[in-house]
């Protein structure tokens, strides 16, 4: 089990960026892979990106792709996921999670066994 702590959302406009922190407790932090997902009022929870444990092989959504990336320092038990030329659709409860997902199934929210409590991040037009 590891806990997991969101830290960064609020409110920006349009174009504009924000960067969220993910602070991971205990010791096997490295072991897992990290994902970002999110979910709009309304809406089911999707994905937004992941990066494994050893390679930090990144993976994205096709919405985000070009404008965020998701980032790990393991000596800090934390990852990031940096959001640039934010869109009003980018509208959400920004939560991040870590499990053992294979690499097929890693877009997959079942696949993840620890989240955070969310972080609200809202863009005006």
């Amino acid at each position: 089990q590891v806990q997991l702590v969101e830290s960064g959302g609020g409110l920006v406009q349009a174009g504009g960026s924000l960067r969220l922190s993910c602070a991971a407790s205990g010791r096997t932090f490295s072991s897992y892979r990290m994902g970002w997902f999110r979910q709009a009022a309304g809406k089911e929870r999707e994905f937004v990106a992941a990066i494994t444990e050893v390679v930090s092989s990144t993976y994205y959504a096709d919405s985000v792709k070009g404008r965020f990336t998701i980032s790990r320092d393991n000596a800090k038990n934390t990852v990031y996921l940096q959001m640039n030329s934010l869109k009003p659709e980018d509208t959400a409860v920004y939560y991040c999670t870590a499990g053992r997902p294979i690499l097929s199934a890693i877009t997959n929210p079942r696949m993840y066994a620890n989240w955070g409590q969310g972080t609200q991040v809202t863009v005006s037009s």
